[in-house]
């Protein structure tokens, strides 16, 4: 079982992905995570990555997509994967056609969470978090119980992302319009393509992607 989460930042893929991953016995496989753990274990792949990385260089597609498939062939994976933010781009999908062929493997499904970029704008923008233990709030959807005092630890002490400002996030989400939303048509076209409501509650979506790949089972 392969499964792609695809959706513009913030919609929520690495929430359902780790979920689902826990309910479905998959393997949540996101990108950063992949390549931190392939330099970690010094991999060939991974010392490509790393001298890269360390210049400060963006990862070339060819080495990202070594680094999915030597991830692929890991015990782990034998049951199935979630891929979370991959492939970001028509060449990397693509190349990941390429490469699950050699592998005689295919895309089960690949699930779009379709979001209001207005109201997905304001959740993002209104994110922090405790400085102290990490919990997680928003300005509107989630405040604090007693203003300023943290519910899990008493802190008083909050911080916010540099990159959850309104203006970075509708930067990001330009660019996952310009270099991402094509593999929509994409994987329509290859009829494996299914829609979920992004804005539902996190459990109603979590039932709707789990139906989806139950189907494919």
């Amino acid at each position: 079982m392969i499964v792609i989460l695809l959706g513009p930042p913030g919609a929520g893929k690495g929430t359902q992905a780790k979920e689902l991953a826990t309910r479905k016995g998959l393997v949540q496989l996101a990108t950063g995570d992949m390549l931190r753990a392939a330099v970690a274990a010094g991999t060939e792949v991974g010392k490509k990555a790393k001298a890269i990385m360390e210049s400060g260089g963006l990862v070339p597609d060819e080495i990202v997509i070594g680094i999915v498939a030597e991830r692929l062939e890991q015990p782990d994976c034998k049951n199935g994967v979630i891929l979370d933010g991959f492939p970001r781009t028509l060449p990397q999908a693509a190349a990941l056609d390429a490469v699950l062929k050699k592998k005689k493997s295919k895309l089960d499904a690949v699930i779009e969470l379709k979001v209001d970029d207005k109201v997905l704008t304001e959740r993002i923008a209104g994110r922090f978090s405790c400085a102290k233990c990490g919990a997680g709030y928003h300005d509107t959807f989630k405040p604090t119980k007693v203003a300023e005092v943290c519910d899990s630890c008493g802190s008083n002490e909050f911080t916010r992302r540099k990159d959850d400002s309104a203006e970075t996030v509708r930067e990001r989400l330009f660019v996952y319009y310009r270099d991402t939303s094509p593999l929509v048509g994409y994987y329509y076209a290859k009829g494996i393509l299914k829609t979920v409501d992004g804005m539902a509650p996190i459990d109603e979506v979590t039932a709707a992607i789990a139906g989806i790949i139950d189907a494919q089972s």
